[in-house]
């Protein structure tokens, strides 16, 4: 019976380890830098925003919600494949929950509580901006600069992102990543700023993903 109990209970914690998954890694945070500056000879590519979108997923010790934000609109300079400069902004009036289905009204409650002052604000901010600073290559990754903007707030991240060219259009996808919303002063719920929340708290880490088209100019 023992064993029995034993080989149960060892299934159960490799399923629940499992579906856990590998949280995303948040991405390196530093101070705002000088926006890069392409060449005279770079080629323009304008962000196709019917194909691009942003990803996101926030969570709080009861679960999950995730949704998309659209892109308002970008361009990037590229010398043979490669980004030199370049920038997108984000409408932040965009905010959609999708693991909600629309016709529940807490789709509609959870996506006015993000827009409104208590999180993003964005009455008052109604764009975000990501501003390209440069590009490296880290442990064979290639490393995506900028500096972003959220709430007149900015702060430089890197992120890791693939690029593809094809034709006259450039696809860049990022990695899954987190940012820690506190850094942009986005306080409600967060223990960087309140510290009687007990198991009501928000994570901090709001987790993203990048999926930008662009055609040339």
């Amino acid at each position: 019976m023992k064993t029995y109990f034993l080989r149960i209970f060892t299934l159960v914690a490799l399923i629940s380890f499992s579906s856990c998954g590998e949280k995303a890694k948040e991405a390196e945070t530093k101070e705002a830098e000088e926006a890069a500056v392409a060449k005279e000879t770079a080629v323009t590519y304008m962000v196709n925003t019917d194909k691009s979108t942003i990803h996101w997923t926030g969570s709080k010790p009861t679960g999950t919600h995730n949704g998309t934000i659209a892109i308002k609109e970008g361009k990037f300079s590229l010398a043979d494949g490669d980004i030199e400069s370049g920038n997108f902004t984000i409408d932040m009036n965009s905010i959609v929950v999708s693991d909600i289905p629309e016709e529940d009204e807490k789709n509609g409650q959870l996506a006015g509580h993000l827009k409104s002052p208590d999180f993003f604000n964005v009455e008052a901010h109604p764009a975000a901006m990501f501003e390209v600073t440069g590009m490296s290559t880290v442990d064979g990754k290639t490393m995506l600069s900028g500096n972003l903007t959220l709430k007149e707030k900015t702060n430089n991240i890197s992120i890791p992102v693939s690029t593809e060219m094809k034709d006259d259009m450039m696809t860049l996808t990022s990695e899954t990543f987190t940012i820690d919303r506190s850094k942009w002063n986005v306080e409600y719920g967060s223990k960087s700023f309140f510290d009687d929340l007990g198991d009501k708290f928000i994570s901090d880490d709001i987790e993203l993903k990048v999926d930008l088209v662009a055609s040339k100019a």
